[in-house]
C-alpha cells in the first residue's frame, strides 16, 4: 500500500485507451451526471459503481466477435454489456474524475447461472471474467459492476455494493446460503481491454455459442421463468 502513485502511473491509469475510451463525450456526461460536484474520491467511486451496475443492464449474448461489445462507450450506448464491457465503462467513468482505474480478468465458476445460459456456454466456468480496480485511500480495490440489481432479484442474491473503499467481488453466496461464484483463476489488470485476445480465448473457449443465434435472448427473462 502506497498514499500516492508514482505520476507516470497515476497517468497511465487515468489516461483514456481505446476500450477504456475516458474521453468520448457521452461518457465523460455519464460519469459526470452520477456525482455529485463536491464529492470525496471514495463517494466518486461508490457512486459510479452503482450507475454502472444499475444503468447498464447485464447481458451475457452480446456478440463476442465485435470489438465493440468491449468497449466502454458502446456498452454506454447500448445500455447492456457482459462483464468485461461493463468493466471498462466502470474503469472509464473513473479516469473522467481522476480516479485510477484498470481492469482486471479471472476465471470464474459460476454456480448460479440459468439452465439455458450454462446449456449455451457448455460449462459453469466463465473465462476472463471482468472486473475492475480502482485507487482510492492509498490503495487498489476491486470491484465488480456486473450483475444489475433487478437481475439479482430474480437470481435471488443480493445486488453487489461498492462503498469505494472494501473491495466488492462477487457474492460466494446467494441469499439462501447456496454457493454462488468461486474465483479459479487471476489473469492480472491491464490499462485497456485486450479486446482483440479476448475475442479469440472466447472463440477459443466457447466454441458451442459462436454459431448460435443470439438475438432476442434476455437473461433477466430466463431467470424469471427459471
Amino acid at each position: 500500500m502506497t498514499e500516492h502513485l508514482p505520476d507516470t502511473i497515476s497517468r497511465l491509469y487515468t489516461d483514456p485507451g481505446e476500450y477504456v475510451d475516458s474521453d468520448h463525450p457521452a461518457v465523460a456526461a455519464f460519469a459526470r451526471a452520477a456525482v455529485p460536484a463536491d464529492a470525496s474520491a471514495r463517494d466518486r467511486a461508490s457512486r459510479l459503481y452503482t450507475a454502472v451496475r444499475d444503468g447498464i443492464r447485464y447481458n451475457p449474448y452480446v456478440s463476442m466477435r465485435s470489438p465493440e461489445s468491449f468497449r466502454a462507450s458502446s456498452v454506454l450506448a447500448a445500455g447492456n454489456g457482459y462483464c468485461v464491457g461493463k468493466a471498462a465503462l466502470y474503469a472509464a467513468a473513473c479516469r473522467v474524475h481522476g480516479i485510477p482505474a484498470r481492469v482486471g480478468f479471472a476465471d470464474v465458476r459460476n454456480h448460479l447461472t440459468t439452465e439455458k445460459l450454462r446449456q449455451s456456454m457448455g460449462s459453469d466456468l466463465f473465462t476472463w471474467h471482468g472486473f475492475t480496480e480502482v485507487f482510492v485511500d492509498g490503495a487498489w480495490r476491486k470491484a465488480t459492476p456486473t450483475f444489475n440489481d433487478t437481475l439479482c432479484a430474480k437470481l435471488g442474491v443480493k445486488p453487489l455494493d461498492f462503498d469505494g473503499h472494501s473491495d466488492a467481488l462477487l457474492h460466494p453466496f446467494d441469499g439462501a446460503g447456496r454457493a454462488y461464484m468461486q474465483y479459479v483463476n487471476d489473469h492480472g489488470t491491464y490499462h485497456d481491454v485486450p479486446a482483440k485476445f479476448l475475442m479469440r480465448e472466447m472463440a477459443r473457449d466457447y466454441a458451442n455459442m459462436q454459431g448460435e443465434d443470439m438475438s432476442g435472448r434476455d437473461m433477466e427473462r430466463e431467470a424469471a421463468e427459471q
